[in-house]
């Protein structure tokens, strides 16, 4: 399967290397270019892009709000911020518009691929200190008690679903899901599929925050 990339950055020549590095990747095509925030938008409505690429500071609509339209315009569609500037806000608002990811721009381009991949797959990009950030953030605002509509969402899951979930929600990795629930890798890819989709949740870093907040895992 080709992964059909669009990328939003108003820097032209950075557009030009993004599509260069990409159009190298068997797997991988770019599929349009937008030099500001209502162009990505637009392009996201009429391309369906599989990822966007998304830079933060661009003229007119900015890369966040224009990340919050995507998502709304192209629900299918996954973002990856790419910023030069490694500021836990840029992060925060970002997850919060929906995006699935959060790179440097000077992130290696063996780097910059693995991370296009794995958000294509359904997995999230993001640093383990920005996602300790993230919950620390959503700490206070997590209600004390879960809600009726937590539990109907939960009772959709099998046993094994909810374990899984709840390691999800302990920052743990695919491998060390497995390890821990002494299941193959791929089997833990299989049940965090099925998690994403019957709790119609986007990504991994939905499934964190679901987990907090239907106090399935409890913050230490």
């Amino acid at each position: 399967m080709t992964i059909r990339v669009l990328i939003a950055d108003d820097e032209a020549l950075l557009r030009m290397a993004f599509g260069t590095v990409l159009e190298a990747q068997p797997d991988m095509a770019p599929v349009g270019e937008a030099a500001d925030g209502a162009e990505a938008v637009r392009l996201a409505r009429e391309l369906r892009p599989d990822i966007v690429l998304m830079d933060v500071r661009m003229p007119g609509t900015d890369g966040i709000e224009a990340t919050r339209q995507v998502v709304e315009v192209s629900p299918r569609s996954r973002v990856l911020i790419l910023t030069t500037f490694d500021l836990d806000e840029y992060a925060f608002a970002g997850l919060n518009a929906g995006a699935s990811g959060f790179l440097l721009k000077n992130t290696r381009p063996e780097e910059f691929l693995t991370a296009i991949r794995s958000i294509a797959a359904g997995d999230a990009v993001v640093s383990p200190r920005i996602t300790r950030r993230l919950l620390e953030n959503l700490r206070p605002h997590i209600p004390d008690g879960r809600s009726p509509g937590d539990d109907e969402r939960l009772s959709r899951l099998s046993v094994r679903e909810r374990e899984v979930l709840v390691q999800v929600g302990r920052g743990l990795s695919n491998a060390e899901i497995a390890a821990t629930l002494h299941l193959a890798e791929a089997t833990v890819k299989s049940h965090l599929g099925r998690v994403l989709q019957k709790l119609e949740l986007r990504d991994r870093i939905q499934a964190v925050v679901f987990a907090y907040e239907s106090r399935l895992v409890h913050p230490a």
